[in-house]
């Protein structure tokens, strides 16, 4: 029963399926839960691929040119009002795109590079990165929420993804926290505040053009994705050894998920 238990709370999360965790979760034992830890690592990694595939999807298609628009996009022909990329925003130009980009190299190597070096470093790096991701699905909300009490615009569902989006990253933030990633004043320090910063910009952002939120939230998700994923090829044997954190028992074995 454990065993049908752990393969259903894996095959019901909308970000998390993927070949990776599938692969963990169906070589675990029932007595022997210590790959969860690597299966967690190996979500946040995975997490990041899915919310590049969803934002990418969110983008409306480029064909007319939209003059008015801040960042000289290109704009959709024949808007729909199914998400908030489509209703206020424009599709971005590649200058825009690359400075987002850089904006996040350059955080990377000036701070997480800089602050975090170190073998002994990784899971406080971890942590800050998990602190940061959950913010832009923070932003997200409070604009549509918002746009709802004023009555500029009212879709449910997307309410419902982006909260379930930062349902997810609390508990990669969880597990690393047991980990032991915030251990030190000053990692708990930096992360939090540069996630406050980054919540009035993603806030800024999404007010302005959604497209562009998106897109900055997807760099971010791919930094994020060549950490752990550089962290997994390179420990993945030393974290199966490791005893799974409680967080990640009760995450991809007991359900505790938003579907």
């Amino acid at each position: 029963q454990k065993q049908r238990n752990k393969q259903q709370a894996t095959s019901t999360s909308h970000i998390l399926l993927t070949t990776k965790i599938q692969y963990y979760t169906s070589t675990m034992m029932p007595n022997n839960r210590s790959v969860l830890l690597a299966a967690g690592l190996a979500a946040c990694v995975n997490h990041a691929t899915a919310f590049s595939n969803s934002a990418i999807s969110l983008r409306p298609p480029t064909t007319a040119v939209h003059t008015s628009s801040l960042f000289a996009s290109v704009a959709p022909d024949g808007r729909s009002d199914n998400n908030p990329s489509t209703k206020f925003g424009s599709p971005l130009s590649d200058s825009i795109k690359d400075v987002n980009r850089f904006g996040v190299g350059f955080l990377k190597s000036t701070i997480f590079d800089t602050v975090f070096a170190g073998e002994d470093r990784d899971f406080a790096r971890f942590y800050a990165l998990e602190t940061i991701a959950r913010v832009p699905y923070f932003s997200y909300l409070s604009v549509l929420h918002l746009y709802e009490t004023l009555g500029k615009w009212r879709r449910a569902k997307y309410l419902k993804l982006h909260f379930a989006e930062s349902w997810n990253e609390l508990h990669h933030l969880l597990i690393m926290e047991e980990l032991g990633g915030s251990e030190r004043f000053f990692d708990r320090f930096l992360a939090q505040h540069i996630a406050l910063g980054y919540y009035a910009v993603v806030i800024v952002l999404y007010l302005i053009n959604p497209v562009e939120a998106y897109n900055l939230n997807e760099d971010v998700e791919e930094h994020a994705f060549s950490t752990y994923d550089t962290y997994l090829k390179e420990n993945g044997e030393k974290l199966k050894l490791m005893p799974a954190p409680q967080a990640a028992i009760d995450y991809y074995v007991e359900g505790d998920m938003v579907s």
